[in-house]
């Protein structure tokens, strides 16, 4: 656990060094998918010939590398611990490596879409983006579920395993319908406002919270109801009252972190629904583009979050 930071330091910087020799020799852009060179890309940036498909929107995932590696330096500093007789997101543990590694991972996963145009760099993209945030709720359910940290962590690799080869072989919403990312935000905000509030009449509410994330991100309860078919897994926002049976030992302090952290990334998305072929602020040839800021300020957010865990104490 100690060699945590040099072994991910090493690893983040075998990336770029593997990516950049295959890119030069044009391995990395077999079985490419994407916009033709000269194009505009989907997220608004024009496709260059270079090693780089979108240089700017796969630049900026450089931001959740440096995130990660952060964190890391941060807990290395602390040395190791349990995680269990102190907060566990001070020092090195499995669940705090965990987290800094699933934001470093963010940066290729994403880098190898913007930067190769393939179905396969998709696939590692969408990847990264579901076990960041598949993250956040699994760590409230098992505090409230009272699980023991290699539970938690037989629960997120089952998901990332199964996710993984059903994105890969059936598409982004699995064959039944399903935006796990997208319903993640949602089981997040549920389980965070449980773990905040809970009670037992509350855990009998608190999927209704689902419904108010929902129209944050545009899909109002009329649309949800006039289309159950489609929106099926509105059912799974029951999901965290049915498994967080106790009230957490645990208690955090939400400002200014975790509320910097929800402002980063709603900045963030607000500026990546600018990143789009015309958009009012897309120009393709800049190298200030909306979904690289989307990156960096989404690279913010994580690192909010980390320190808006290390605010735990028991209770």
């Amino acid at each position: 656990m100690s060699k945590a930071l040099p072994l991910a330091a090493l690893v983040s910087a075998l990336f770029v060094a593997i990516y950049l020799m295959l890119a030069v020799n044009g391995v990395a852009f077999h079985f490419e998918v994407g916009e033709a060179i000269g194009e505009v890309s989907s997220w608004c940036e024009r496709v260059s010939g270079g090693v780089f498909r979108e240089p700017s929107n796969t630049l900026s995932n450089l931001g959740f590398m440096v995130s990660g590696l952060l964190m890391l330096k941060v807990l290395s500093a602390e040395g190791e611990s349990d995680g269990a007789a102190k907060n566990t997101f001070i020092g090195l543990n499995r669940i705090s490596v965990l987290y800094a590694a699933a934001v470093i991972y963010l940066g290729p996963g994403s880098w190898l879409m913007h930067g190769t145009h393939t179905a396969w760099g998709g696939w590692a993209d969408n990847l990264s983006m579901v076990m960041y945030i598949i993250f956040p709720w699994l760590y409230n359910l098992k505090e409230m579920g009272r699980w023991s940290p290699s539970r938690f962590l037989q629960v997120y690799f089952a998901i990332v395993l199964m996710y993984s080869i059903a994105r890969w072989f059936f598409g982004q919403r699995l064959g039944i319908g399903l935006d796990l990312f997208g319903l993640s935000i949602g089981l997040w905000i549920i389980s965070e406002t449980l773990f905040r509030f809970w009670s037992s009449f509350f855990r009998g509410f608190s999927g209704s919270v689902g419904f108010l994330v929902a129209a944050v991100f545009g899909i109002f309860p009329e649309e949800i109801f006039a289309n159950l078919g489609d929106y099926w897994w509105i059912i799974l926002f029951w999901l965290p009252a049915l498994l967080a049976r106790n009230r957490p030992n645990l208690q955090r302090t939400y400002t200014p972190w975790f509320f910097l952290g929800m402002f980063s990334y709603m900045a963030a998305f607000a500026i990546w629904l600018q990143g789009y072929p015309g958009t009012p602020y897309c120009e393709p040839d800049s190298w200030v583009q909306p979904h690289a800021i989307w990156h960096l300020l989404t690279a913010v957010s994580t690192w909010c979050f980390f320190k808006f865990y290390r605010t735990e104490q028991k209770r």
